[in-house]
């Protein structure tokens, strides 16, 4: 039998154009979970699985995760399955705005369709645990956030703007405090005040 390597989740997302976490914005997110014992974990966003599989291996963290995508949910449920996570890592097929999730999280971690993250913030803090964390990817956005240079792409563009109107979002928010830090894409960790 081979046995699926990490690496083999990272080669097949570089190949196909996958989104995945930049490798020190992993390494980051698992020492955080492993230094703050971090045990429930809402994962907006699974595409094929792999931060939800990387935030397990090191851990004792039980994983739920939401992938819209059929394709890519399948995908997520047979590297889960490989890497025998299936008992800790739930993945629910289905658009996040669209389903209610009643469970309570030290950690909500938000890495899916980027120009609705003030959405799922807003939706679902109310699943935050007294002193659990609200984490947020990809908010460099590969160095175009903070561009002043013309992107030409009109569809880039909104979404640029949308990732900095979260930004504000966060930063003005009276409710939560977050820090930003420039690792991997740029991540935002909110805590409540």
């Amino acid at each position: 039998m081979v046995r699926v390597q990490i690496e083999d989740i990272e080669e097949y997302a570089k190949e196909n154009n996958v989104p995945i976490m930049m490798k020190d914005g992993i390494e980051f997110l698992k020492d955080y979970i492993t230094k703050n014992n971090v045990l429930n974990i809402l994962e907006i966003g699974t595409a094929i699985g792999y931060s939800a599989i990387q935030m397990c291996l090191n851990s004792n963290a039980q994983v739920v995760s939401i992938e819209r995508d059929k394709e890519r949910y399948d995908l997520a449920i047979k590297n889960i399955n490989d890497f025998n996570l299936n008992d800790r890592i739930k993945v629910i097929n289905d658009d996040a705005l669209d389903i209610d999730i009643t469970g309570m999280y030290d950690l909500i971690f938000i890495d899916a369709a980027k120009s609705q993250s003030i959405k799922f913030f807003e939706k679902f803090k109310k699943n935050l645990n007294k002193n659990g964390v609200i984490i947020t990817d990809n908010l460099n956005f590969h160095g175009l956030t903070h561009t002043k240079e013309r992107i030409e792409s009109r569809n880039v563009r909104q979404l640029v703007r949308k990732i900095n109107e979260y930004i504000t979002f966060l930063k003005e928010n009276d409710e939560f405090e977050t820090t930003f830090l420039d690792i991997g894409d740029g991540i935002s960790i909110s805590k409540k005040r």
